[in-house]
């Protein structure tokens, strides 16, 4: 079975809420045989603790969390990564 490798990353504040970055990622990790659980694929709309409860659905479903560029200054991708870590998945991410 392949990987699946959850993407954390900055949304709020960011054109296009930062979807280009999340989706290359997606694209990338796709392409070198991973399955990405991208947040930026999830339907408009909710509210950010409804978009927190299921992007931590995913990261329990995850083998891994890749972390976008600016991910310290995120509080979502802050949690999500200390969450990440709580349950022992493997942590990569961007080079800056």
């Amino acid at each position: 079975m392949k990987p699946k490798i959850y993407i954390a990353g900055p949304i709020t504040g960011y054109e296009h809420f930062n979807f280009p970055a999340f989706n290359a990622k997606a694209h990338d990790l796709r392409s070198n045989g991973f399955i990405p659980l991208n947040p930026a694929s999830l339907p408009a709309g909710l509210t950010e603790p409804q978009y927190m409860d299921i992007c931590f659905a995913m990261i329990r479903a995850a083998d891994g969390i890749h972390l976008l560029k600016g991910w310290e200054k995120s509080k979502g991708a802050l949690a999500e990564l200390a969450y990440a870590e709580k349950i022992g998945l493997a942590i990569t991410k961007d080079e800056i």
